[in-house]
């Protein structure tokens, strides 16, 4: 948008100092080729008196003093011709052909006009005037003339005007760029304010003060519109914390007297005991997984401490071992932040649920030029492309695995948690079959 300001207004700018410039210069040249031929007539006209009276004297030596001297002193040629064309004398290097010139010069016709004399040319021009009066015409005088004075002039005029244009360009751009920036500047906040807050700084807002008058308006109401939405959410994990926090009691003192019931429940009622306390189960453990994902998005879940991944991870051999399932770590003494800890608790919790006896997880973690990268891979059945896609929603739980129990916010936190710490998480399949949670932490 900036380059197309600036090229716009640098545009109408070239197209006004052009449409001034050329002109005047055209102007000038035209000036300065009617003054040479202003100059260059009389000097012809003297001649022609000269060519004249010297044919009706038959005396011609007046003459050709006089055409020598003119023709060395200002580097020009003069020939004289008498009424049937025939060359009388000529002075000076005549280069050029006369015969158009004499042609008009006999019918008693002087000249009107000369090209117009630019930088490039021409180098001499030429000039006829009739000797005599009317049809009285007693030859003709034609005088070739350089025309360095006149084309230097033009050059000092058209060069003058050829910096005062750069110059003008110049200053136009860079007022272009200046206006351009200015103009652009509130937008050029709010696309800055933007993408902190789609980075999750939510608290970020845009700087009004300078700029047009309706971009700063605009600023204006969209800081008040990210306060508003702000608020919202805010408002919205508050309540889901806040019901989440108050929830835990209600279900842990309805655990406890579920449990005191079942002494003195009868046999035939002991199945559905069971599955009430299942669903109690389930619903203790989504209440913790929602304050878990209220807390990481109110900021308090990430953790700046780094820790030890090598113990965090030799805690889960145990469980995987009562499953049956071979864990590989490749992970020595390596230090990564808590947040990274946490997503690799996430997914190997994922992972011993849904990879079957015999499998094998495999946890490593690998140095890149833009940081870490954790990775933790199964050989269990994996997820679909569309799958992978929604996986990491909250609630979303696939069809083949709902009698798996969970609450469907495992990886919807690890998702939270990586983009908390400026991290991202992927989900990749495996040939031929499983799933690896990728997580790509950012240089610190």
């Amino acid at each position: 948008m900036n380059a197309r300001l600036v090229g716009t207004f640098t545009t109408l700018i070239v197209f006004l100092v052009a449409a001034l410039a050329v002109p005047l210069g055209l102007a000038y040249a035209s000036h300065r080729t009617n003054r040479l031929l202003l100059d260059r007539r009389a000097d012809a006209t003297r001649f022609a008196e000269l060519a004249d009276q010297a044919a009706r004297e038959d005396d011609y030596t007046a003459l050709i003093a006089e055409v020598d001297r003119y023709a060395a002193l200002y580097g020009a040629a003069v020939r004289v011709r008498d009424r049937d064309g025939t060359a009388l004398l000529t002075a000076g290097d005549f280069t050029v052909d006369d015969g158009e010139a004499l042609r008009l010069a006999l019918s008693g016709r002087t000249t009107e006009d000369l090209p117009t004399i630019s930088p490039f040319g021409p180098g001499t021009v030429l000039l006829a005037e009739p000797a005599g009066r009317d049809a009285q015409l007693s030859g003709v005088v034609l005088l070739q003339t350089p025309t360095d004075q006149a084309r230097g002039d033009v050059t000092l005029v058209w060069g003058a005007l050829a910096l005062g244009t750069l110059a003008s360009v110049s200053y136009a751009v860079l007022a272009a760029r200046r206006l351009a920036r200015w103009i652009l500047l509130p937008v050029t906040e709010l696309d800055r304010t933007t993408q902190a807050i789609a980075q999750g700084r939510l608290d970020a807002r845009a700087h009004p003060g300078v700029g047009p008058s309706e971009l700063r308006r605009l600023e204006e109401r969209f800081n008040a519109m990210a306060d508003a939405v702000a608020g919202a959410m805010e408002r919205q994990r508050a309540f889901v914390a806040d019901a989440s926090h108050e929830l835990r009691t209600p279900l842990t003192v309805l655990g406890l007297r579920l449990e005191n019931l079942e002494p003195h429940l009868r046999h035939e009622g002991t199945t559905e005991y069971a599955e009430a306390m299942a669903e109690l189960d389930r619903l203790s453990l989504l209440v913790e997984d929602l304050l878990a994902l209220a807390k990481v998005e109110a900021g308090a879940g990430g953790g700046g401490r780094d820790v030890e991944l090598g113990p965090r991870l030799a805690t889960w051999r145990e469980v995987y071992a009562a499953k049956g399932v071979r864990l590989v770590t490749e992970v020595c003494d390596e230090v990564v932040p808590e947040v990274a800890a946490r997503i690799a608790d996430i997914a190997l919790d994922n992972a011993q649920k849904f990879v079957p006896a015999g499998g094998t997880v495999t946890v490593t973690l690998d140095d890149t030029p833009d940081g870490g990268v954790l990775r933790v891979a199964d050989d269990g059945p994996g997820l679909s492309e569309e799958e992978r896609a929604e996986a990491l929603g909250r609630f979303w739980r696939s069809g083949s695995h709902a009698n798996v129990p969970g609450s469907g916010l495992g990886l919807a936190i690890a998702a939270e948690l990586a983009r908390a710490c400026g991290a991202t998480l992927h989900l990749l399949p495996v040939d031929p079959h499983g799933l690896i949670v990728e997580l790509r932490l950012a240089q610190p």
